[in-house]
């Protein structure tokens, strides 16, 4: 795998492609061995979330199935246009792999201008005959973090105030199923506990640390000392904060208790890798769904959750009462909420 550095490269490539090109807009490589293109999002690796996760999932692929990739990491938003008509014009690649949600306008106006080029996007739908789009159940991961956090509020292990505390990225409702299934596992199990959200806004809400931080720092200030985040690299900021001030939090998408195993108690787990994989996987055997769109849950391993590499102890009677959570779900038998204008009705249902 590599890093396409700049674009200089992308149109040295194009021109040689250009000259020896047929004329004819067909996907894929020219020789048997499959090529994955990917544009990570903004926050790019490092970002020990999103981006990382996706990047595993890919370097899976490229051991076991032998499907080689090359990724760029766009700097701003006008970068994925960009990135997309060079690297479709290049005609390498079996599938075009966009990460996030804010690749869909874009992706929206490229995709129609190369209908032999298969596009693929993780955390968006976009209905487009050449696009494959993936996403999570992330509601459902959301809700085991929650149960987990409703039944830690209601041991020993922290204060007595029955509030724990949200944070997330931006308002919009792919982050709001985090929050719904967050706030419906938690009053699942805790009826009278209230969970209390704020998000990160601004030019940078998946890689602003310091706002994350002090948002964190206002809730604990506020008697908040259990703190769940979806805000990607922003989320940094969280543990930074649990660790100065003595709280406990919640990790997401990959598992982030190693980071700050002393505060972190739990990771919700967004299995991107899974997704990423996938992709590469059907592009291999030729089945890419496109033009469809495939949601990840529980029972696809697309989401879960995990107390592994935390310091923290837990009593393992809560892990018992998560898992038989867990097994509800999966039997059907709990359906979770996936907006929190649904919570209120979720509850009333499960109460009868």
């Amino acid at each position: 795998m590599k890093k396409i550095k700049n674009l200089i490269l992308l149109m040295l490539c194009l021109s040689t492609v250009m000259a020896f090109a047929s004329g004819s807009q067909e996907s894929g490589s020219s020789d048997d061995e499959t090529r994955v293109a990917v544009i990570l999002g903004l926050s790019g690796l490092g970002d020990l979330s999103f981006n990382d996760l996706v990047y595993t999932g890919l370097e899976k692929a490229d051991e076991e199935l032998g499907v080689k990739f090359d990724y760029v990491e766009p700097k701003s938003i006008s970068d994925f246009e960009t990135y997309m008509q060079q690297l479709a014009s290049m005609e390498t690649y079996d599938v075009i792999l966009c990460i996030g949600f804010d690749q869909v306008d874009p992706l929206v106006k490229v995709a129609p201008q190369f209908p032999g080029q298969n596009f693929a996007i993780i955390d968006a739908f976009v209905e487009i005959p050449n696009v494959v789009s993936v996403v999570a159940q992330e509601h459902e991961g959301s809700f085991l973090a929650g149960a987990l956090a409703g039944l830690v509020k209601a041991s020993s292990l922290t204060n007595d105030n029955n509030e724990i505390g949200y944070i997330a990225a931006l308002d919009i409702p792919s982050l709001n199923k985090f929050y719904a299934g967050y706030e419906a596992g938690a009053r699942y199990v805790n009826p009278d506990v209230t969970v209390v959200p704020n998000f990160v806004g601004g030019n940078a809400p998946f890689s602003d640390i310091t706002t994350a931080k002090e948002i964190a720092l206002k809730q604990f200030s506020q008697g908040v000392d259990l703190i769940y985040h979806a805000a990607g690299g922003s989320g940094l900021g969280l543990f930074q904060a649990a660790k100065e001030a003595g709280f406990y939090a919640i990790g997401v998408n990959s598992n982030q208790n190693i980071l700050e195993p002393d505060h972190i108690i739990a990771s919700m787990l967004k299995r991107v890798d899974v997704a990423a994989y996938k992709i590469c996987e059907q592009a291999k055997a030729g089945t890419l769904p496109l033009g469809e769109l495939v949601s990840l849950g529980l029972a696809d391993e697309g989401v879960g959750y995990t107390v592994e590499g935390s310091n923290v102890s837990i009593d393992p009677s809560i892990i018992e009462a998560v898992e038989a959570l867990k097994q509800k779900v999966l039997d059907g038998e709990l359906v979770v909420p996936d907006s929190p204008d649904k919570v209120d009705a979720f509850l009333e249902s499960a109460a009868k």
